[in-house]
């Protein structure tokens, strides 16, 4: 007998996915299919995760979960850097048990890697050599691009050249392994893609909305505690190379309350760093997923969510 997990005609078992750009309305559409469908909504968002980010990475409080499930919320201490393997990994689990519940699970989020590693698979490359990671971390990013543009053409044509993070893995895997890391990818294992019925959406809501959206979240974070998560992390004095230390709000709030900067210019670089996040999750969603998957380029309100609700469902 078919469950809400499972699509009528499909021997796979079904898993919804909504993702899109911060503020677009992904974590309560997500709430009310789960309501609908006896869903459990799974995180894919890389801030959330951390148990020390609550209101900077909007993690939806209990009133907005409304009862429903939640996982892989909160449930990592900052101290700590999660990686998209590890992500993926605790998705299956929670993806298995779902199914064996007869729930339907419902990843919501807007790290595209994650959901990338998820469905596709890992590149099997080996671990890089400290001594060659070092020396690229420190290097300029102009200067990795070039010198990527020499060893592996093809990924500095591909990345952008202010893309620190990127160009700095593709210049250390060719120098540790010898080999591009084009080449590492052809060979992804471990995705799901293949044994699961995937109900994709995706959510590109008018970016003049977004982006008003986003400049009066994160001063409602200022306004509701965000200072105080801050100050707590600090206290911690952890590492500022941890993906916590890095989150948007962290450092503009960290530079406030050490006299760096007044609260107006904090608050404005807060809005400046979350809008330019939105925009390249805006234009990762529009270009990266496949074709195929639909895109909603609406405004959210009730009735649009409710259409999407029914869609989802099929």
């Amino acid at each position: 007998m078919d469950t809400p997990a499972t699509p009528k005609g499909e021997s796979r078992p079904r898993v919804a996915l909504i993702a899109g750009p911060t503020a677009s309305g992904k974590s309560a559409l997500a709430v009310r299919l789960a309501h609908a469908t006896s869903g459990i909504v799974i995180n894919a968002d890389a801030s959330q995760v951390y148990a020390d980010l609550q209101i900077l990475s909007a993690r939806p409080t209990e009133a907005e979960m409304e009862g429903v499930a939640h996982r892989l919320f909160g449930h990592i201490d900052g101290a700590q850097a999660c990686t998209a393997a590890r992500w993926a990994a605790e998705a299956k689990a929670e993806i298995d048990k779902a199914h064996e519940a007869g729930r339907l699970p419902i990843l919501v989020g807007g790290t595209g890697l994650y959901l990338r590693t998820l469905l596709d698979g890992i590149a099997p490359i080996p671990d890089i050599d400290p001594d060659i990671r070092a020396s690229i971390r420190v290097m300029p990013v102009a200067e990795a691009h070039a010198a990527l543009a020499k060893e592996d053409p093809e990924a500095a044509t591909r990345l952008a050249p202010a893309d620190t993070t990127r160009v700095a893995r593709a210049l250390e895997v060719v120098r540790s392994t010898g080999k591009p890391l084009a080449q590492w990818q052809q060979h992804k294992s471990g995705g799901i893609a293949d044994r699961i019925a995937l109900s994709p959406l995706i959510l590109l809501p008018p970016r003049d909305w977004l982006i008003a959206r986003c400049d009066l979240r994160f001063g409602q974070m200022v306004d509701s505690g965000a200072v105080a998560e801050v100050e707590t992390l600090l206290a911690r004095r952890l590492s500022p190379d941890l993906p916590v230390m890095r989150a948007i709000g962290v450092p503009e709030i960290a530079a406030w309350l050490a006299g760096e900067i007044d609260r107006d210019t904090m608050l404005e670089r807060g809005r400046i760093a979350t809008r330019q996040y939105a925009k390249r999750q805006y234009t990762w969603f529009s270009r990266q997923p496949p074709p195929e998957w639909p895109r909603d380029q609406r405004q959210i309100d009730a009735k649009i969510t409710d259409e999407l609700i029914i869609k989802l469902q099929q």
